[in-house]
């Protein structure tokens, strides 16, 4: 096998909006659920917040020019919702959508091809009070978003990604409320679930109308590889039941048109599913131009039984309430071997399987690996460097199973580090470093890391270099 990637091959970093930009009450932006969900306490590590994050609304173009240094090709970001659309409805704020402009002008002057993802989580917090996800309109609020920044920035962004991870919106953030806005309401998460199906199938028609019709648009799923523990039926029935709650309740409307077969009978203790109108599941089924996948671990499952020792160890936070709506005879066991700092397994083979799994599911459709990366107790030395020798191991390993899947035919377009800076990580607030570039939260100073030169050197000849 070659270790050399194709020309053309995108080699970019991602981050979102609120994790990095800080500014929150700059240029008309409202607070979104994050910023209220941040600030409420008990909520976030050591009560962290996003107001200032590592404050790339100011710092923009020291980043662009970082990120030019290290040979990045592309770089994934989002748009906070709340900066652009302060209530989720009605005009945009231009100050808002001048920020991304200038941040778009700044990557194409460094030759970096900017990937744009519309939801990375913050929704604006007076659409949560509106009743959030759970509640129809919200869908039919995003288009209309969608279709103001499509207008805006669809003559200089090329690459458009609808929602991330709507998986963790509709789940942790409405099931095991570990996530903003912190509702744990199991009914309420399924709607949420297909409101976020029914706003991508939505916004990307939007987009379609809004855009050239070169751009290309795709969604960026953190499907999980949901293992049995055993070849007992009983395994591998849970093993199934996860898989369609973690990855079919997204995929098969947005790339089959059709929900999972058992999906229904196995969370009807939770909704009737009322809530799917006739007309939604056409609406979901959009075409797409490529398909993004996240990925950092896997997950461990049997029937749920006596020796039940470890509780849900899915990885997913701690709460008493669970993000499986419909799972409770599920048990989710800790996988044996090496961990991130985050304490998820380390498997890369999961990533292989992924890519393969879509591609007999979605045939002639282009991959992209959006996220993927590992927390790292990262430290600088006497020198003021920061070596991170685990990340870059974990990089290697990964992107070696991403070219043996391509080697077995699938079709992946690029790869997206997670992330390219050190930034807020959600309720673990500042306490977990995912960043090929280490920040230092007093001065805000950036030092890359030795990954981010490994990955430089990556980069520049498509050719991973030793781990």
């Amino acid at each position: 096998m070659s270790d050399r990637f194709p020309p053309g091959f995108l080699w970019g970093a991602a981050t979102s909006a609120y994790q990095i930009e800080g500014a929150v009450a700059e240029g008309g932006r409202t607070p979104s659920i994050w910023d209220t969900f941040s600030h409420t306490p008990g909520r976030t590590a050591d009560g962290d917040t996003g107001d200032v994050a590592v404050d790339h609304y100011h710092r923009m173009r020291e980043d662009v020019a970082l990120m030019a240094e290290l040979g990045l090709t592309s770089y994934r970001f989002s748009v906070s919702w709340s900066r652009v659309q302060p209530t989720g409805r009605g005009p945009a704020v231009q100050l808002g959508l001048d920020f991304y402009r200038r941040l778009v002008d700044e990557l194409l002057d460094h030759n970096i091809a900017p990937a744009l993802t519309l939801y990375h989580w913050d929704l604006p917090q007076e659409l949560e009070d509106a009743g959030g996800w759970p509640a129809r309109d919200t869908a039919c609020r995003f288009a209309e978003y969608a279709a103001l920044v499509g207008a805006a920035l669809g003559d200089r962004v090329e690459r458009w990604i609808t929602l991330n991870e709507p998986w963790c919106s509709a789940f942790l953030g409405y099931g095991s409320g570990v996530h903003a806005p912190g509702r744990t309401e199991p009914g309420s998460s399924l709607r949420a679930a297909h409101h976020l199906n029914l706003a991508h199938g939505e916004a990307t028609s939007a987009l379609r109308a809004a855009m050239p019709a070169r751009n290309q648009i795709a969604v960026s799923l953190n499907s999980a590889v949901a293992r049995p523990r055993s070849q007992d039926p009983a395994d591998l029935a849970a093993a199934r039941r996860i898989d369609d709650l973690a990855n079919g309740v997204f995929h098969g409307p947005m790339l089959h048109g059709t929900y999972p077969e058992h999906l229904f009978a196995d969370t009807a203790s939770v909704t009737d599913w009322a809530f799917v109108h006739d007309g939604d599941l056409r609406a979901i089924h959009q075409p797409l131009d490529a398909l993004g996948l996240n990925y950092y671990t896997t997950s461990l499952v049997s029937a749920a039984g006596p020796d039940r020792a470890d509780g849900r160890a899915d990885g997913h936070g701690t709460s008493t309430h669970s993000p499986w709506p419909g799972a409770a005879s599920v048990a989710f066991h800790q996988p044996p071997g090496e961990r991130t700092a985050m304490g998820w397994a380390i498997d890369p083979s999961g990533l292989y399987d992924l890519l393969l799994r879509y591609t007999e599911e979605a045939p002639g459709l282009p991959l992209l690996v959006t996220e993927n990366g590992a927390a790292c107790d990262d430290k600088p030395g006497p020198d003021g460097a920061v070596h991170d020798p685990d990340r870059i191991r974990y990089l290697r390993d990964h992107l070696a199973v991403v070219r043996r899947a391509m080697e077995a035919g699938a079709d992946v377009r690029g790869y997206y580090l997670w992330s390219l800076m050190d930034n807020f990580e959600w309720s673990y607030g500042y306490g977990k470093r995912f960043g090929a570039v280490y920040v230092d939260y007093e001065t805000l100073a950036r030092t890359p890391k030795s990954s981010a030169h490994w990955y430089a050197e990556l980069a520049r000849t498509g050719e991973l270099p030793e781990g």
